[in-house]
């Protein structure tokens, strides 16, 4: 329950911020916010003290537009105030509704244009062995950005140098449902050579126990996810994939979320 009520006040921190900043992507925010929370309080053990030693884990988010969701659990291990959380997106703030490794503290990758930060997730894990670094890096992945080239580019690459350092954790919340049927992910994943693994994407069990899973492969971990999570307004409504909600919806989400 502890869990529970704090996943559901960074929710409702995420509304409020986002009705006040008149932007954001709220549903793919809640879409991967139990993901990145277990990441950042149990698996990454990186923090704004160490955030600069060259042999830490590393985690990229891919979707960048979600950027809310993992701006709030970084508010949250305090890697910037929520006085500044409170700001995005406003004159002078340094958070833009896509991360900025340039202006935001323990951003590893500006992204926001999908199939970017796979690659670079790839490169970064080569690196580390190259110089027989132990550290791991995660990513996550849209399903829709999925539709991207480079993303299989990568998974092969990733296969073929046998990265078992690297985690590519697919956020399926069916967006890409209305563009392009993706088939049998899973089926596809294994054939590109990963070590792939089908879980809930809101169980923060199954989320530890994939994410620490070790294998002599690369690990990709379809997270089946609902958009807009914890919200009935808001679940699978393809129309809050970018808007921010009125003073009625705002009361109505917020009511949802106590």
């Amino acid at each position: 329950m502890k869990i529970k009520a704090s996943i559901s006040k960074l929710k409702r921190k995420i509304v409020k911020i986002a009705y006040n900043a008149k932007e954001g992507h709220i549903a793919s925010a809640f879409s991967i916010l139990d993901i990145v929370w277990v990441l950042y309080d149990k698996v990454l053990k990186v923090n704004n003290q160490n955030i600069n030693n060259p042999e830490r884990n590393r985690f990229i988010l891919s979707k960048g537009h979600a950027s809310l969701g993992l701006y709030a659990v970084l508010s949250e291990k305090d890697f910037f105030s929520t006085r500044e959380f409170e700001k995005f997106c406003q004159y002078g703030s340094f958070l833009g509704g896509h991360p900025d490794r340039n202006k935001v503290p323990g951003i590893e990758a500006s992204t926001g244009s999908l199939g970017h930060g796979l690659p670079i997730s790839v490169g970064v894990a080569l690196g580390f062995k190259i110089k027989k670094i132990k550290s791991k890096v995660f990513t996550i992945v849209g399903d829709g950005e999925c539709n991207e080239g480079t993303i299989w580019e990568s998974l092969m690459l990733a296969s073929h140098h046998k990265l078992n350092n690297l985690y590519c954790i697919v956020d399926f919340n069916r967006s890409t449902n209305r563009a392009l049927d993706l088939g049998n992910l899973k089926k596809k994943f294994i054939s590109f050579g990963w070590d792939t693994l089908v879980i809930d994407g809101h169980d923060h069990k199954q989320i530890y126990l994939a994410l620490t899973k070790k294998s002599r492969f690369p690990v990709a971990i379809i997270a089946n996810t609902i958009k807009g999570f914890g919200s009935k307004l808001m679940e699978n409504n393809p129309a809050w994939h970018h808007r921010f909600p009125n003073d009625e919806e705002l009361n109505y989400i917020l009511n949802e979320l106590t």
